[in-house]
């Protein structure tokens, strides 16, 4: 693999490790924070998830390191989830869907850019994304079947 396109994967890559990073810290806070009885089922899935992102994460940092690449410390972090905060009105549970949404949908987005940059150059790196790929779609219709019944009242 040619370095400068082995070099954008790894800054791809790097980008979808700070997401899931990101990602792991919004689902444990708003895991907590969300109040209410309608809260509940969301709180257990966000919380459920935190470790497949973890995962997700721990993944994307080990092909990193294979490509030759650096995993990056704190001090790299930037965040960008502005719409996966902990919503200010605690029982504000439709905020927090589509939020998860938006999340999900970006590192869907994520994922199918460094799914092309691979194309015919790494295809274990390639490999790796599609499987990360299929666990952030099904993420994503499960919170859109919360959003529909949200939608409903």
């Amino acid at each position: 693999m040619k370095n400068e396109r082995r070099d954008a994967i790894i800054k791809e890559l790097t980008r979808a490790y700070w997401m899931e990073l990101e990602t792991t810290l919004n689902y444990l806070a708003i895991s907590i924070d969300l109040d209410g009885i309608r809260a509940e089922e969301i709180k257990t899935s966000l919380a459920e998830d935190i470790q497949i992102e973890i995962t997700h994460a721990q993944e994307l940092a080990a092909r990193i390191k294979e490509i030759d690449g650096r995993v990056p410390g704190s001090f790299a972090f930037k965040p960008e989830q502005a719409s996966l905060q902990p919503p200010e009105d605690s029982t504000d549970v439709v905020a927090t869907i589509h939020g998860v949404i938006e999340a999900e949908d970006a590192a869907i987005e994520q994922y199918n850019k460094i799914i092309r940059l691979c194309d015919g150059i790494d295809y274990v790196t390639q490999d790796l994304c599609i499987k990360l790929l299929a666990d952030e779609e099904k993420h994503r219709r499960e919170f859109r079947g919360f959003l529909k019944e949200y939608e409903k009242e």
